[in-house]
């Protein structure tokens, strides 16, 4: 069961437990299916494919992870069916006690296209900065740093385009987190769009959750508005259910059939197309996801 964090990684953690309500759980844009795998020398391998429901295409990727937690090490690579390598090196509380480095890096052999950024975090009880170098886009360098004291929550970020010479994004957030509820306000986009969000663990078995965004610089008018709940059926098993202010519905539900193994099945609807004979596009959509662990 989910509960708030006390002090997040990441400033965009901040609300993390309304987000994951709202967002999580809710496979219906498609069907997804994902094998994961571990060698007893400690290789991890994972196997993940997406077929969309609109699109009708089918990606997927193949993930390699080799870990040393007793140098904190970790090693990611992964290609994608778009013929993207990825690759990641972590390094934590190797250099020092809650430093943690991270170098990843892309690459589209196709076009030649890649990217390369550098992390370095650094935590304690209380503070979480990060800085990150986003080497051949500008070069940019974005820091967000996360502070937490009796349960409020602060967090800021700023991107710095070097060659420009100039701060080319800023953001902010601030939030409460008490054992059974969170309340949290984002200002993103340079301040120009705003968001609040509310989690509450009403009991064991229930949460409800809800987030409103306004953004300044929308031509629609009005505050966009999203409620969802969670209920645990049994420890194996919960429904999820949420709706926006557009009219669209959506249900999960998810069960874990055998250690290692879960389904998940979605569906929305659109409440206000329900009676459209011929709607134009998908007015529903409903999908499904399979996880195997072994």
């Amino acid at each position: 069961m989910s509960l708030p964090q006390p002090v997040p990684p990441s400033w965009k953690d901040l609300g993390k437990s309304s987000n994951d309500l709202l967002t999580k759980d809710y496979p219906f844009f498609g069907t997804s299916l994902e094998v994961k795998t571990r060698t007893p020398s400690g290789v991890a391998f994972k196997v993940a494919g997406l077929r969309d429901s609109k699109s009708q295409a089918i990606n997927g990727d193949i993930e390699a992870k080799y870990s040393d937690p007793k140098n904190g090490l970790v090693f990611t690579e992964t290609w994608t069916t778009s013929n993207i390598l990825k690759s990641q090196l972590e390094l934590e509380n190797y250099l020092a006690k809650g430093l943690k480095l991270d170098f990843s890096t892309s690459l589209v052999p196709d076009s030649g296209s890649k990217s390369a950024l550098v992390n370095l975090s650094y935590k304690q009880s209380g503070v979480h900065t990060r800085g990150a170098l986003d080497v051949f886009k500008g070069p940019t360098f974005t820091t967000d740093a996360v502070f937490g004291r009796d349960g409020f929550l602060f967090g800021a970020e700023a991107a710095y385009n070097v060659t420009e010479g100039k701060i080319s994004r800023y953001a902010a957030a601030i939030g409460y987190n008490a054992p059974e509820y969170a309340v949290t306000v984002h200002g993103l986009n340079n301040l120009n769009t705003f968001s609040a969000s509310y989690y509450h663990r009403v009991s064991p078995d229930v949460e409800a959750g809800a987030k409103a965004v306004y953004d300044s610089k929308s031509t629609t008018s009005g505050v966009a508005l999203e409620v969802g709940t969670k209920a645990y059926l049994d420890s194996a098993a919960f429904v999820k259910a949420k709706i926006n202010n557009a009219g669209v519905l959506a249900l999960g539900y998810t069960q874990t059939l055998r250690p290692g193994v879960k389904a998940s099945f979605g569906l929305a609807l659109d409440t206000q197309r329900l009676n459209d004979i011929a709607p134009i596009g998908p007015a529903h959509k409903v999908g499904a996801s399979f996880t195997f662990e072994v």
